[in-house]
């Protein structure tokens, strides 16, 4: 069962979206919201695997909300203008349904919403090899927590509490690795955003208990990633 939201401001494509949700069978609907404000406060708190999201709303428009959203989850957009439909799928939503569409087209639109989860999973991680010395050794991004300037090289910080050195600099890695979940938060520092367990006024914890410290320059630019 997959949980999900609806964010539309028109009462008639509330009530469609809802019969529809309700005669999938695999969705459950969590909250029904007029506007994207309103949304951003109960996904703060709330996980929830999908997004109906109407791209005319008042306030902020579903595109604009859309990119406030450092990791998005699932998103089919609604809407009675098709001239959004280049720029929603530069976002990687699921899909975009044509107001008003059927149920049929609607159910297609959700039956999508496994492959596009599963694509972005492996979007979000790259094997990529580290030259250490004579050595090459295969990495997965998302094995590494952290990255760490250190004189003439840099440490890569892996989950398995292992150090690999690279002769690589921190904006090498910055400019491979930036699709990847990763930011520059000092000057020294490059981490995984899906690894940071909590912020602390200018410090980072990780999962591992690591303290990484936010530069005065980069923190503007990791807290509207990160903190929403």
């Amino acid at each position: 069962m997959k949980s999900c939201i609806i964010i539309e401001d028109q009462a008639p494509a509330q009530r469609v979206l809802k019969k529809y949700i309700s005669d999938i069978g695999s969705l459950e609907l969590k909250e029904t919201f007029s506007d994207a404000i309103q949304a951003l406060d109960y996904l703060k708190v709330n996980a929830i695997d999908l997004i109906f999201l109407d791209i005319h709303l008042p306030k902020i428009s579903g595109i604009d909300f859309l990119k406030t959203l450092p990791h998005p989850p699932a998103v089919i957009l609604t809407t009675a203008f098709s001239d959004y439909a280049v720029q929603s799928y530069e976002l990687n939503v699921v899909d975009y349904l044509l107001k008003p569409f059927s149920f049929e087209r609607f159910a297609s639109a959700v039956s999508k919403v496994d492959v596009s989860t599963e694509h972005q999973l492996i979007k979000n991680s790259l094997d990529f090899f580290i030259k250490s010395g004579y050595d090459y050794i295969k990495t997965n991004s998302d094995d590494v927590l952290y990255i760490q300037s250190d004189m003439d090289y840099t440490e890569l910080h892996l989950s398995d509490e292992k150090k690999l050195l690279s002769n690589d600099t921190l904006s090498s890695w910055e400019e491979k690795l930036n699709s990847f979940q990763f930011i520059r938060v000092h000057k020294s520092y490059l981490v995984n955003l899906s690894k940071v367990l909590k912020v602390s006024g200018n410090q980072i914890t990780l999962e591992n208990n690591a303290a990484i410290p936010i530069g005065r320059a980069y923190k503007d630019g990791f807290l509207s990633k990160y903190v929403k």
